[in-house]
């Protein structure tokens, strides 16, 4: 942490970490070893493996969770914002476990947030993103660093597409809407379905009306996404958050998206975007974005998602947990 290239995840620990630090708080942080933070660093893998081939992944991570596990008493709480994995540790500590939930992979995994939900205090990431199944102590949006993210003031005259290449997160109706308006298309993010890419990206990649760039890491993420026309977010899956949708309003780019997921909790329709329903629509609002006053953008989401909300979002959950948890302890029974 923070990631090279693609990590939202590491990403948002990254940011909490550092604006943890900054007020004074305690931190130590359990991440690969070239890791840069200014917490306290234990590092278990010595990198990423989807860095270097030659880490196993389980053997990792089952050293990299049993580390934080084993030392669990130094601790007022444990933040776990690795997915399930670390829950069936958390049964054998007395220190209580906030976990950040950044969404279900698959339904197969909720029955271990459903086993350790008596004693679990599970953070969802939008409301939207909420599973019938479990309780929450709390709903707290990720936050960025603005600063990394200035405003541009004059719309870019190519249209975006930033994320995974996958059919949930809609490439191909980003090139249909590129194509439908006769504006230039980005493609810029790490390929995860490799079958979908070859067979119905690559070969509408010409290198000047549709150019696919690869992953971008931080450094150039704010000038790509600043110099958009719009961020086309048009997904086929119910989006947990969306941090290129925010980022990109930050830049002052207004975003183009399918009412999904949490996208009704961030775009507001008219004002920093516009969300729609079929590609006829989307098209249609890229004409209409040229329209959206840029720094009216931007102030629409300077103070719902910057980084220092949400760092007093989790400094105020913090207590609460911690006065929860001895509650629970002390009746000698799960927090129902």
């Amino acid at each position: 942490m923070p990631p090279r290239g693609y990590g939202p995840w590491e990403q948002f620990a990254s940011l909490l970490t550092e604006g943890l630090v900054r007020r004074s708080v305690d931190v130590t942080l359990f991440a690969t070893a070239d890791s840069v933070t200014t917490a306290r660093l234990v590092g278990t893998a010595p990198t990423g493996y989807s860095e270097d081939p030659g880490v196993d992944a389980k053997v990792w991570e089952a050293l990299h969770i049993s580390a934080v596990f084993e030392r669990a008493r130094e601790f007022d709480v444990i933040h776990n914002s690795f997915d399930f994995l670390p829950l069936s540790y958390s049964g054998l500590v007395d220190t209580p476990v906030v976990t950040t939930i950044h969404g279900f992979s698959s339904e197969r995994i909720v029955p271990v947030f459903e086993k350790y939900n008596g004693r679990g205090f599970y953070v969802a990431i939008s409301d939207a993103d909420r599973h019938e199944r479990l309780d929450y102590v709390a709903t707290i949006h990720h936050g960025i660093d603005l600063s990394q993210f200035p405003l541009q003031e004059g719309p870019g005259e190519y249209l975006l597409f930033f994320g995974r290449i996958h059919p949930d997160k809609g490439t191909v109706e980003a090139i249909e809407v590129a194509e439908r308006v006769g504006l230039p298309l980005v493609i810029a993010g790490i390929v995860q379905d490799g079958s979908y890419f070859e067979r119905l990206v690559e070969p509408r990649l010409d290198g000047q009306r549709v150019t696919y760039v690869g992953a971008v890491g931080p450094d150039a993420r704010g000038g790509l996404l600043g110099g958009a026309r719009a961020l086309l977010h048009l997904v086929n899956f119910d989006e947990p958050f969306g941090f290129s949708v925010v980022e990109a309003m930050a830049c002052g780019t207004p975003v183009i998206a399918s009412p999904r997921g949490s996208m009704g909790e961030i775009v507001r329709d008219g004002e920093n975007g516009f969300l729609v329903e079929s590609i006829d629509a989307a098209a249609a609002a890229v004409d209409a974005a040229k329209g959206l006053d840029r720094a009216a953008v931007r102030a629409s989401v300077e103070q719902r998602f910057n980084v220092e909300r949400m760092v007093d979002d989790y400094l105020a959950l913090y207590p609460r947990v911690i006065e929860a948890h001895r509650a629970v302890h002390a009746a000698g029974e799960d927090r129902r």
